[in-house]
């Protein structure tokens, strides 16, 4: 099948003309200038363990929905769903659980319900089964993005892999999960893990962070430079987990822009998009400014 070559021209002409519409922005130039929310995009966000990828992931979530009303369908078979929905109350509150006031609590509960949906995680999923559920879901509850998260906690395919080998069968599924973006006007963010010789890697001597790892490459994902290679969009997470004050900022490294003619580009190496936790882990700022606004919703009776 050939392509429309009327088709790619006009997009063409939109790229002359600086017609072509940009991602979606939060209004914090840091931020960005970067990176951008683009429903078609397959994102793969990079992390060593423990760094808070699902924490942050589901705080830059939480901001695009308040900003532009996105809606999400989330898999984490790592937390357990309340744990999440209590990350998200806590995110909009910027409080405690247990200092929210009871109609805060409320109005916080309902605006999670009416923005996140969440997968059961009492059985398995492959990446195809999570591409239906999906699809399925799609007809009731019209979501912008979904987060998997992580990569490797997904099933394998037992024909697809028997057929193809690891190396081949994640190509295939990172593939199919693009084209499901372009084909549903939906983006999918992806959780993975570095691997473990990455860990191993360590600022030298002489460095401020001397014996602390390394913010991981794009290519240090557990299965290597395919997932950067079939990704749109690629961040690498860091924290200094171990240092005695470090330890409450997040950099962002972004990687890779496949379009930056929509918006964002790679940081520099040394100077990523840092976050700042707020005490108790309630949210995050950046240069003093808070990534979540806290809002007043509108008053609602429980959806239970």
């Amino acid at each position: 099948m050939l392509i429309d070559y009327a088709d790619q021209i006009r997009y063409l002409d939109k790229i002359r003309e600086g017609k072509v519409k940009e991602g979606y922005g939060l209004g914090i130039p840091e931020i960005d200038e970067y990176f951008r929310f683009k429903r078609r995009n397959l994102n793969v966000i990079l992390g060593h363990a423990n760094v808070g990828k699902t924490t942050v992931i589901l705080a830059l979530m939480l901001a695009y929905s308040k900003r532009h009303n996105l809606k999400w369908l989330i898999f984490s078979s790592e937390n357990e769903p309340y744990s999440i929905i209590r990350k998200l109350v806590e995110f909009q509150c910027q409080k405690p659980i247990n200092k929210i006031g009871r109609q805060q609590y409320i109005d916080a509960i309902v605006y999670t319900t009416d923005h996140f949906q969440i997968l059961s995680t009492e059985r398995m999923y492959t990446f195809k089964d999570i591409l239906t559920i999906a699809t399925e879901t799609r007809k009731e509850y019209n979501f912008d993005g979904v987060m998997l998260d992580p990569y490797n906690s997904l099933m394998k395919d037992k024909e697809l892999f028997a057929s193809l080998g690891g190396h081949e069968y994640d190509y295939q599924a990172m593939t199919e999960m693009r084209q499901y973006c372009k084909k549903e006007d939906t983006a999918i963010w992806i959780n993975t893990h570095a691997v473990t010789t990455a860990l191993r890697i360590k600022y030298p001597i002489g460095h401020e962070y001397a014996g602390h790892p390394i913010p991981p490459l794009a290519a240090d994902a557990e299965g290597g430079g395919k997932f950067v290679n079939r990704a749109d969009d690629f961040l690498c997470l860091a924290r200094l987990t171990q240092h005695p004050s470090e330890w409450i900022y997040t950099d962002i490294h972004v990687r890779k822009i496949k379009e930056v003619e929509t918006g964002g580009r790679p940081t520099p190496m040394e100077a990523p998009i840092r976050l700042r936790s707020i005490v108790n882990n309630v949210g995050f700022q950046i240069n003093g400014k808070p990534l979540i606004l806290p809002t007043q919703l509108d008053q609602e009776k429980m959806p239970f």
